[in-house]
Formats: C-alpha cells, structure tokens, sequence
C-alpha cells in the first residue's frame, strides 16, 4: 500500500506504518499513562496544559413504557424566536389560557428582562414563560417554521430563551429516524427499524440528563438529530410502529447508545475516541466487513474514503487557532512545524496519539483532541480519526500533509451506512443490532 494516497472502496484500511515508530506499537492506555506522568499536554520547555474532558453520556432510569415522554431542546439561549400554528393553537401561562391561535397565525417571542415579550397581529404582551399545545385534534405548533408534536414551552433561562418541545417517545422517535437515516430503498427497511430501536434506547437512558435545564435530550447532533414533523417520512414511521416499545439492554439495564455515519472498515472501542466514556462490553471495536474479501458493509457511503491536505502556511494557522482551543496551549507555541507522526494506534486502526514537532518541542494530540485539531482548510472538523499521514518536508520543515481517510464520525457503536448494507444484505433489525452492539438484548 502507497502510504498516504487515497484507499479505493475494495482496500483494507489499515494502521498507519509510523503507529510503531521507535517505541513499538502503543496502546491508547499506554500512551495516556505517559501522558499523565508528565502531567502535561505539551512537551514544551516544562510548560504543560490540562487536557480538556468530554462529557459524559448519562444512563438514567430505565422503564420502557412507550407512553413516556421526551423533552427536547430544540434552541437554547436564543433572544428570540418565532412560533406559529398549523391548526388551533392555544398558549398558557401557570396553566391559565393567555392566547389563541388559528392556523397560520404567527406570534414573535424575545426576551424582556426576566420574562418574556409576545408580540403578534398588532398586540404585544409580557409574560413570565409560555406553554403552546394544539387546541384540534391534529393541530401543530411550529417554531421557525417547522412543526412539531407536542406542546413547546418557552422560557428564560441563563441569559436567554430556552425552547423545549414535549412529546410521546414514539412521536419523538419518529422525528429522529427520518433525520438520522433520510429515504431508504425497500430492501433496506431493517436499518430504519434498527435505527428506531437505538433512537429509543437512547432516548430512555438519557432521560433526566438535563433536568436542571428542564429538557432531556437536545435536538442535534450533540445528541440525536431531530426535526420534528418535517423530518418524518413514511418508511421511518411504519420502523417505530413496528418496533413500537422496544429498547437494548445489557445485564437487565438499558445501554448507553452510540451510532455513527460511517465506521469504513470496522468500529472504534470508546477509549479510542473519548475521554470520560468507559468501556462497556458491548461497545467494542467489530469488523464490518463483508464476506471473506476486502468489501465492506459501509462501502456505499459517499464519505467511506477520503483525502485532506493541508500546505505548511494552511496547517500553521489552523493549528494556532485549534491548539489553543483543544489544548489550553498558547498558540505562540505554535511555531515553525517540522514534522507530524502518528506515534499510536487503537484497537480498531484509529490514530490515538499524533505529534506534531516545532521549533520547541512536540505537541502531542490524543484520540479525543485529533478531530477538532486538525481541521479542514474549510474549517470542519477531520472525517474521522482513521487516518494515514503523508508528511512532504523541505528545508527540515513540513511544506505538505495529506491525510487519507476512511470513515466519518467518531466509530464507535451502530455504523448507519454498515446497517443500509446490512439490511440490503437481508439482514433483520435484530441481525444488526446484534452486529454492533453485542451481546446486548432487544426486549419491550
């Protein structure tokens, strides 16, 4: 294999060579373990840096009754935001009706000290906070043009305004696996089930997460994407009716779900790509290939292989911006760049240490930092940490980088695009679940 050029869909990924370096192959604990010793992020003339910790997922309460409901946080800390009506909508106040709506009518609410000012149809009033729900039998609620089931609460908080949609599991489960997974073809309807079961699963263990913030979970990619209404589609709905109620478990408990778009060849472990996210039998690194050859479940995907370069003047400045804010490194650092090494490899493949060496030392980046530090010349984060480097030097300093990757996303756990493959492949829902989360159970 060429070191560095870009993998055709048919190759196996593979670790990078310069994972063994001088010191033999590594493993993530081996290298925080002498990353702790040194008390330090940066091996820099003695000045270090505390490393910046991830939040942790939070399992909560476990009961799968498929009436509960979900509070999620569709905006957060917002001046302002538009709410409407798509039928009769009405709006209370500490459970007093303060408001009616007919379909089409449209209401501006911002904050106003520590309330809220509501201003529509040429009337404006101060309220404390506001709940909408639909007044008819199929009427909806929007905020910023979209629709929602539900009710929408609105409410200062922490110097803004805080949005919070209330509904059915079920319901919400629908607005997730129609934004998560978009149109499937009919042979591959098992991954939208699959994709329902782990929505839910996730949803139940998460509930409670932040109540101090009055929701459950948030309406992006933070968590799972939701979109409401707008987002549901046909196939995704018969999913959740069809796995209506049902959850992964492991040992009797709820598991903590995680999923991603595309793993490229097989899936991380969490210690490869997370900082506070223990390890769990059931999140474990697993091969997605397919058959005995090099095909892969996950091949249809348009980000299964890809290439990034950066010239030394594009990963200079990059670098003194990110190292900053990933590492707590003062980007005068940051110097003239001599050269980046892949210095340790996870279990799956995945670089979990690169140093990146300057005029005053080496700046070592973990599995957790490598995503957000090296970012695209467009500004967006890496695809993924399965990545080989390509260094071109002149002069004794990097004039070129390529990195050429397979996957997107952080790997660990469902790989979306391994389960449209699976489900064409005539897998079932369970099949897949089973797949990447082994040795859990699927029950109601």
């Amino acid at each position: 294999m060429t070191f560095g050029r870009l993998l055709s869909s048919e190759e196996p990924f593979r670790p990078t060579p310069q994972s063994a370096g001088r010191f033999g192959r590594r493993t993530v604990t081996e290298s925080r373990r002498e990353h702790l010793g040194r008390l330090a992020t940066m091996v820099i003339g003695g000045v270090g840096a505390a490393a910046c910790a991830q939040p942790r997922p939070a399992a909560g309460p476990s009961p799968r009754d498929p009436r509960r409901r979900v509070r999620v946080g569709l905006t957060l800390g917002v001046s302002s935001v538009q709410v409407g009506a798509r039928g009769a909508v009405v709006a209370a106040e500490n459970g007093s009706t303060v408001l009616r709506m007919k379909s089409g009518d449209s209401v501006s609410v911002r904050q106003d000290g520590d309330g809220l000012r509501v201003a529509g149809g040429g009337r404006s009033a101060r309220f404390g906070s506001l709940m909408f729900r639909p007044a008819d039998r199929g009427a909806l609620v929007t905020v910023g043009g979209a629709a929602y089931r539900g009710t929408v609460g609105i409410a200062r908080r922490d110097g803004g305004i805080n949005v919070i949609n209330e509904l059915g599991l079920e319901e919400y489960v629908q607005g997730v696996v129609g934004a998560e997974m978009g149109r499937l073809a009919g042979s591959q309807r098992a991954a939208l089930a699959a994709q329902a079961v782990a929505s839910r699963t996730y949803a139940v263990a998460n509930r409670g997460r932040f109540q101090r913030q009055g929701f459950d979970v948030r309406a992006g990619v933070a968590d799972q994407v939701y979109r409401g209404v707008q987002s549901e589609i046909p196939d995704g709905n018969r999913a959740v009716r069809d796995t209506r109620g049902l959850v992964m478990t492991y040992g009797g408990d709820v598991i903590v779900v995680f999923f991603h778009s595309t793993c490229g060849y097989a899936t991380a472990s969490p210690e490869e790509v997370f900082r506070t996210v223990r390890p769990r039998p059931y999140l474990t690194s697993v091969s997605d290939r397919r058959g005995r050859g090099e095909r892969y479940y996950c091949a249809a995907s348009p980000q299964f292989r890809w290439r990034v370069e950066w010239d030394g003047a594009q990963l200079s400045e990059i670098l003194r911006s990110t190292v900053p804010q990933s590492l707590g490194i003062d980007a005068d650092r940051v110097t003239a760049i001599h050269d980046v090494t892949v210095r340790a490899t996870g279990r799956s493949g995945r670089v979990t240490e690169i140093r990146v060496r300057v005029d005053g030392g080496e700046i070592p980046v973990f599995g957790p930092d490598v995503r957000a530090v090296f970012r695209t010349p467009a500004g967006r984060p890496l695809g993924s940490t399965a990545v080989q480097l390509s260094v071109d030097r002149s002069g004794g300093r990097l004039v070129h980088l390529a990195a050429a990757g397979a996957g997107w996303g952080h790997g660990v756990g469902m790989c979306q695009w391994g389960a449209i493959g699976r489900s064409a492949d005539g897998q079932s829902f369970r099949d897949i679940l089973a797949a990447y989360y082994p040795g859990t159970d699927v029950s109601g």
